[in-house]
């Protein structure tokens, strides 16, 4: 007899409670992090669904064109560049997690819009443009809020953990969520499947209830709405590493748009995919995002947290431009399901470490401000860069689209290694005792 067989069963049960087991300090133990993580796996499998569900429903059933999904995308970022600067004063004066809590589930409502134009027969671009800007508007104040609770929730020294943690949430989706949004839009239609979104959305704002946060939102009595939405403005400006960052991922963002307002043309149009088969290439996305998750604090550790952003740029323009030469055939369906693992890698890479950065260098009383100004300034070269892909796909090709995105990344990959500043980011900055009882 072995040695396996001769254990009993209570001895194997805690072999492998001592086995599968989180170490003592891991986040996950502690409950309000379960929580919140629990409720953005909910929520991204959610987002999977759209993500399919809604470019599908505007390429496939309304034959849209590549300037059409390039002003899909744009209507998406467009509410950033609108609302993100007041949203941030607004957000320094009250509690982010209700606001957090209700944009789940106006995103939810405004998803289950669409089945319901659908069943009306009233479904159109205009309104998809329009659920289109709400998700968008939404994302911008809940979106900011959500980035805030996080550090309302987390040390300030283990937020790189925390978001490769929440990056791995995401990948759990988006390895089982495609494949399960691709049959569901194929067995219902992709109107009929966004339902089932709202059902994951309205579950995350449920969960997300059950969170108990103490929040110092001092607010003072000569408060004034424009001078604090400039001081906002002012903190970034004065800090060369934020500024460093917003210009980076800016760029970077540029990029991304332009290549997303193609991708499910390309994938339906030129390679011929079904709607099923879209969304099992889309697993490739998920296994790209664990990858990252797993090792992506490590190598951030290993190299420093601005190398690791500009390896994830390169990483993403490397996927875009192999998909722009990829031979239409099998191997082309293989090198888009590639581009999508590489793009997850490196959007892993470049927001656990961009995140991370941004918030450890601002006092608490500043966040909101700081949340929403970068997100605006990262976001300003998201809606040329949907309109640039848009337009250069219907008037060039697909294929030159791509190769935009791809070469402008790796331009962009060569400049942000060349910035001391980025390329000196070896440790997470932290803030003075000063700094820290900052009170703006």
């Amino acid at each position: 007899m072995n040695k396996k067989q001769n254990q009993t069963p209570f001895m194997r049960k805690n072999f492998l409670q001592r086995r599968f087991s989180l170490p003592a300090n891991d986040l996950l133990r502690d409950l309000i992090y379960r929580r919140l993580w629990t409720s953005i796996l909910i929520s991204s499998f959610g987002a999977q669904i759209t993500m399919l569900a809604l470019p599908l429903t505007a390429a496939v059933m309304l034959n849209a064109s590549a300037s059409q999904m390039g002003i899909l995308t744009m209507m998406e970022t467009l509410p950033f560049v609108l609302l993100s600067l007041p949203t941030g004063v607004w957000l320094d004066r009250m509690r982010k997690l209700p606001v957090y809590i209700a944009g789940e589930t106006i995103i939810g409502l405004a998803v289950i819009s669409v089945p319901v134009a659908w069943w009306l027969d009233m479904v159109n671009m205009r309104w998809l443009y329009v659920v289109g800007f709400i998700i968008g508007m939404v994302n911008t104040m809940a979106g900011t809020a959500a980035q805030i609770v996080l550090t309302q929730i987390v040390p300030r020294e283990r937020l790189v953990e925390a978001h490769a943690k929440n990056a791995l949430a995401t990948s759990g989706a988006e390895v089982a969520g495609p494949a399960t949004a691709g049959a569901l839009i194929k067995l219902l239609g992709a109107p009929l499947a966004l339902i089932a979104d709202a059902a994951l959305l309205i579950s995350s704002a449920m969960i997300l209830r059950g969170i108990k946060v103490t929040e110092n939102r001092p607010v003072a009595k000569d408060a004034a709405f424009w001078r604090d939405l400039k001081a906002g403005v002012h903190f970034v400006a004065k800090k060369p590493l934020l500024l460093a960052l917003a210009a980076t991922v800016g760029g970077w963002q540029l990029c991304y748009n332009a290549a997303l307002v193609v991708q499910i043309l390309y994938a339906t149009r030129i390679l011929g995919l079904s709607e099923q088969t879209v969304g099992l290439s889309y697993m490739g996305m998920g296994l790209g995002t664990i990858l990252a998750s797993v090792y992506g604090y490590r190598i951030s550790r290993a190299i420093g947290p601005g190398p690791c952003m500009v390896l994830g740029i390169t990483i993403c323009g490397a996927g875009w431009s192999l998909l722009a030469i990829a031979p239409v055939n099998h191997w082309g369906i293989a090198a888009f399901a590639l581009m999508l693992m590489c793009f997850s890698v490196g959007a892993v890479l470049i927001f656990i470490n961009f995140l991370a950065l941004r918030q450890a260098v601002t006092p608490e009383p500043m966040l909101g401000r700081m949340t929403s100004t970068m997100r605006w300034l990262i976001l300003l070269p998201a809606g040329p860069g949907a309109l640039i892909g848009g337009w250069m796909g219907e008037h060039a090709g697909l294929h030159y689209s791509l190769a935009f995105a791809g070469i402008t990344a790796l331009l962009l990959a060569t400049f942000a290694w060349r910035n001391p500043i980025i390329r000196g980011i070896s440790v997470l900055p932290t803030l003075s005792p000063q700094e820290e009882r900052q009170s703006l």
